[in-house]
């Protein structure tokens, strides 16, 4: 493996790793509602392109079609998954969602010249897919919520929130190169355009201090740190090899989960892993390295 991939993967696990704890900080706060969450989380977020950028705002200064593309990603998809996550069944909507690292193998030889299709990346990350749809199934049998096969609108917005993130993830690569402390300025005006959501549709609440602290966490990690850290990966690295490894996110988010709760581990868990580890080790080997 050569050091550039080495970097790129340790970058892009990372980010999955503060994903990971989404979910238990979710449960935490699952009274504030979804978009003055995530507000709030973004611009706490936005503050880490302070260090990043040696204090200086002119890192945050990219191109109006660059700022564009931020918006599009950071803010696109939570607005398309809370939407989806108020229209159909969270675990199924969920799990839609999770299409994203799968899409992200199967559109990188579309969107990004120089790569171009191997079968075992796209069995790879159908298998990744498969592991991660495990996990979550699994889970909901255990307990964690029925299995609702019916049609709802929200998995079209479940679907589309996958594309965005996997288009933005890959589409940040086509334009002129910028300082990963540019997030920072993704963050920020999405975050204000969460707000604005929230002033519109959502109910005021009052926060107290635990919120504020928990929120501040939330911030620091899978709402803001994760989001730099993703952006430094994708500039060193396959994003294809980036893609496979992003499945590891609802394995280790059910983990956390569990471990909070005290839930014993299960055999979906353990295959669903095995299937998720597998994939990625495929998909490392299928980029020749």
């Amino acid at each position: 493996m050569h050091t550039t991939d080495r970097k790129a993967d340790l970058l892009a696990l990372g980010a999955i790793a503060m994903w990971a704890s989404l979910a238990a900080l979710g449960v935490s706060l699952a009274h504030v509602p979804p978009f003055l969450l995530t507000g709030l989380g973004l611009l706490v977020g936005s503050v880490l392109a302070l260090p990043l950028s040696r204090f200086s705002m002119r890192a945050w200064r990219v191109p109006l079609p660059t700022l564009a593309l931020g918006v599009y990603g950071l803010f696109g998809f939570h607005l398309l998954l809370f939407m989806a996550l108020r229209t159909a069944p969270a675990l199924q909507a969920n799990l839609i969602n999770y299409l994203w690292p799968l899409g992200m193998v199967v559109l990188a030889p579309l969107l990004l010249p120089g790569l171009r299709w191997r079968a075992a990346h796209v069995a790879a990350a159908v298998l990744g897919f498969a592991g991660a749809a495990v996990v979550i199934l699994g889970r909901a049998q255990s307990g964690g919520g029925a299995f609702d096969g019916r049609w709802h609108t929200g998995y079209a917005l479940a679907l589309g929130a996958a594309f965005i993130w996997a288009s933005y993830s890959l589409l940040t690569r086509r334009v002129p190169p910028f300082p990963t402390a540019a997030v920072g300025s993704f963050a920020a005006v999405s975050g204000l355009l969460s707000l604005l959501c929230h002033a519109l549709w959502e109910p005021a609440v009052s926060l107290g201090l635990r919120d504020l602290a928990l929120i501040g966490l939330l911030g620091l990690g899978p709402l803001g740190g994760a989001f730099f850290l993703w952006d430094a990966a994708l500039k060193a690295g396959d994003p294809r090899r980036i893609g496979l490894l992003a499945f590891l996110t609802p394995l280790l988010s059910t983990l956390v989960v569990m471990w909070l709760t005290g839930e014993p581990p299960s055999l979906p868990l353990a295959a669903g892993a095995a299937m998720i580890i597998g994939a990625a080790a495929w998909g490392s080997r299928a980029s020749g390295h």
